[in-house]
């Protein structure tokens, strides 16, 4: 089921399991690029009894957090709650380098800036599944989550002309100040229906979420010379905005296995967003129009698909599958009455899946399947964003969704003693795909040559490697897990009619160290480093890049690149540990601190380049940061408790296995 929360925002103890997907079948939404999907699983007991959780937690920026989940089951009522308070203060710095040669002299700039969000949200979701009779199940539940976070940024830039005996230089200095409020309510209503026929199912879900925003902020702007003495009047811009976006997604699908070894699985699923948006600027307090993005759109995706599986000669099974999805965007820049959208047709996505068990302790798995990744709203939006001079952006109405194909075989061999090992071989291919860009176009507004962050279509990327994963308990003390991936990643794209063939070998490698340590403590250290490249790891295009710098907040020019057509992405490396001490009986409590970036060198970076000009770019943001959280886990899972006298229990064991995801 679809949700418009990010990870962050749903409380750990609320999840039962994380699936990463890396090669989804044609049940799944095609939607993904080469990224793969994450499968997020909520805990939801429907044991007769009750059970519950009680945290609260506390970082060393005096930032306190705290939140309790509770399940009761009695007879034919299951209810569950959870809730989530937490505040933040997220601290950054930034800084780029660019030197521009569309003009003469050229000139270089210069920035630094040190952003700083504080806030809070709150995560709320409560509901019940209400067990008709031993066939037929009907699931309500409602979330809400509410935040609020203050930002601030003081950016530094200085401006030289370059290669020129008249040299010129300026500097400036802008603060910034912005808040931002959001809101978002769910509501879902799901139906599950069991057949006679064992293993025969239908299921039906109806998802509703409107989130709602409004922002407002200033930034300042003065001008200097190389002496420090300010030139000309200090600059005072501000705007304000609010918007929204409502979300529905209808889904129905049916599970009839035909033989003890054959399945079929049949879906439908429409997904219907409108989101509108509306922003005001101002300098000097007086309304500046031109500067103003206000805006609202629609987007229907309509999808259905089927599989079927089967087994073949016992150890040997395959799944195969053909999904078919088409989708049509409509927008309106409110502000100039330009209307624009796009109409993609049906698209077809196949995929097999073959599992070969060679024997008890070795798997070998094959699969195809073919996403896509369709440009999100802000990469299509046809404005010219120029609230900041030296950030000036546009989205790509004329862009096409990018299509991967990947293919993938995995073999995995479980060893003595708890170990086992994963291999894995990969190649993915994405046709139009979606990356970001610098051009150089010519501004009627600042009369010259500008560079415009922007969308293309790269002709195609292609990857691939190969991924080894192996868990080691190595004494009754220590158990290692290593992952190691290689890959081959390369760019073919045309920018500004230039030819840009962009190709390099990278690698990620992360250690994950679990250590028992005496009176019931455990420790964890995870190391990973990430190599230079040009697309993330597994990772396809841009994807969700883009949007307005926001509140002119120094987004160094265009922001982080995710893929790199013009250059690359810079290595990265950092240590994070978790201490972990359990207590009472059972291990119901548990005290845990823990470190994120410890060595203080999770920077991330990108290097770019064309005929018109070089950037560098570097950011962190959030290191050294210790937190310390207790979790008290509670309850009894006891039919006795809630059971009237003389009544039934014999639909508790088929109860105990459904989930809810």
């Amino acid at each position: 089921r679809p949700t418009t929360l990010t990870l962050d925002q749903i409380p750990s103890d609320a999840i039962e399991s994380v699936e990463l997907i890396t090669n989804p079948s044609a049940k799944f939404d095609a939607s993904g690029g080469m990224s793969g999907i994450i499968n997020i699983i909520l805990k939801k007991n429907r044991k007769a009894g009750y059970n519950g959780n009680l945290r609260a937690g506390i970082d060393s920026r005096a930032r306190p957090n705290f939140g309790g989940d509770l399940n009761v089951k009695q007879e034919k009522i299951n209810f569950f709650v959870s809730s989530m308070f937490n505040q933040r203060k997220s601290i950054g710095t930034g800084s780029s380098t660019r030197e521009e040669f569309i003009s003469t002299p050229s000139i270089k700039y210069v920035q630094n800036n040190n952003p700083l969000s504080q806030g809070f949200f709150t995560f709320n979701r409560i509901g019940f599944d209400y067990f008709i009779n031993n066939r037929n199940t009907l699931t309500i539940s409602e979330n809400f989550v509410k935040g609020k976070f203050d930002n601030s940024d003081i950016l530094n830039v200085q401006t030289d002309t370059l290669y020129t005996n008249n040299i010129e230089s300026t500097l400036s200095n802008r603060t910034t100040s912005s808040s931002f409020q959001f809101e978002n309510f769910g509501s879902a209503l799901g139906y599950k229906h069991l057949f006679t026929k064992k293993g025969m199912e239908l299921t039906a879900d109806v998802n509703f979420n409107r989130s709602r925003n409004k922002s407002n902020g200033g930034f300042n702007t003065q001008y200097f010379d190389m002496t420090n003495t300010p030139k000309g009047n200090l600059i005072a811009q501000k705007q304000e905005g609010k918007g929204g976006n409502d979300f529905y997604t209808i889904q129905t699908d049916y599970v009839n296995p035909l033989s003890e070894k054959s399945k079929l699985e049949l879906g439908l699923r429409a997904a219907l967003r409108k989101f509108e948006s509306k922003n005001l600027n101002y300098v000097y307090d007086i309304p500046i129009p031109s500067l103003n993005a206000n805006y609202k759109y629609d987007d229907r995706v309509f999808a259905a698909y089927a599989t079927y599986g089967n087994v073949i000669a016992t150890k040997t099974s395959y799944q195969l599958g053909l999904r078919a999805e088409s989708s049509k965007y409509n927008g309106t820049l409110i502000t100039n009455g330009t209307s624009f959208g796009n109409e993609y047709p049906i698209s077809l996505f196949p995929s097999i899946n073959l599992t070969r068990q060679i024997d008890k302790t070795q798997d070998l798995q094959f699969s195809i399947a073919r996403k896509i990744q369709r440009p999100n709203f802000f990469q299509i939006l046809p404005f010219l964003d120029y609230s900041d001079s030296l950030n000036i952006s546009r989205g790509n109405p004329a862009l096409k969704p990018e299509f991967t194909n990947s293919i993938e075989m995995n073999y995995q061999k479980t060893l003595k003693k708890g170990n086992s090992i994963l291999v894995s071989a990969y190649y993915k291919i994405t046709n139009d795909l979606i990356t970001r860009s610098q051009i150089k176009e010519a501004s009627a507004i600042a009369g010259k040559d500008v560079l415009i962050n922007t969308f293309i279509n790269a002709n195609n990327s292609k990857s691939y490697g190969a991924e080894f994963t192996a868990k080691n308990p190595v004494t009754k003390w220590l158990e290692l897990t290593s992952n190691l991936n290689v890959y081959n990643s390369s760019i073919s794209s045309t920018s500004d009619n230039t030819s840009i063939n962009n190709s390099i070998w990278s690698f990620f490698a992360k250690v994950n160290a679990n250590i028992k340590l005496p009176s019931k403590f455990t420790l964890q250290l995870a190391y990973d480093y990430r190599s230079k490249s040009i697309l993330p790891q597994s990772g396809g295009g841009g994807g969700q890049g883009g949007g307005r710098g926001g509140m002119g907040g120094g987004g160094g020019w265009g922001g982080f690149v995710q893929t790199s057509a013009q250059g690359y992405i810079n290595p990265n490396y950092g240590l994070e540990f978790a201490l972990k001490k359990d207590f009472l009986k059972e291990k119901r409590g548990s005290l845990t601190l823990s470190m994120s970036d410890v060595l203080k060198t999770k920077i991330y970076g990108s290097y770019s380049e064309a005929s018109y000009f070089t950037q560098t770019n570097s950011r962190r943001r959030d290191w050294q940061v210790l937190r310390l959280n207790f979790n008290y886990r509670f309850g009894k899972i006891d039919a006795s408790l809630f059971k009237r006298k003389n009544v039934k229990t014999g639909m508790d064991s088929m109860q105990e296995g459904s989930q809810m995801q």
